[in-house]
């Protein structure tokens, strides 16, 4: 695996971060969440940016959405009792299926 994709991956990962922490910064309401927030949002730009040096904008944007997506409903699901109804599950492996996908078709 390349560099790039390694810092999508991270990207992608801090993308998960700030959107929890958007829920803890109540709508930046909240000092500390929403510096943490801010914090994660340059971290992900940043890495996706590094990213995107060499994998086409089309697909690291998708994959770091993806990861940020799934990531995000997954959290939800384990830490805030969010619906872990068959549908969403089933919703969820088809973003990671499609994010392995665009990494299987992307040619380094």
């Amino acid at each position: 695996m390349s560099t790039s994709w390694i810092y999508l991956i991270v990207a992608g990962i801090f993308e998960i971060f700030f959107t929890i922490g958007l829920k803890y910064s109540q709508g930046f309401t909240r000092l500390i969440p929403s510096i943490i927030t801010i914090i994660f949002i340059f971290f992900s730009y940043f890495f996706v940016s590094l990213a995107m040096k060499t994998i086409s904008i089309g697909t690291a944007y998708a994959v770091w959405a993806g990861i940020g997506a799934a990531g995000a409903v997954i959290c939800g699901i384990v830490f805030f009792g969010d619906s872990y109804h068959f549908i969403r599950i089933i919703s969820i492996a088809l973003i990671i299926i499609g994010i392995f996908g665009l990494k299987l078709s992307h040619i380094d």
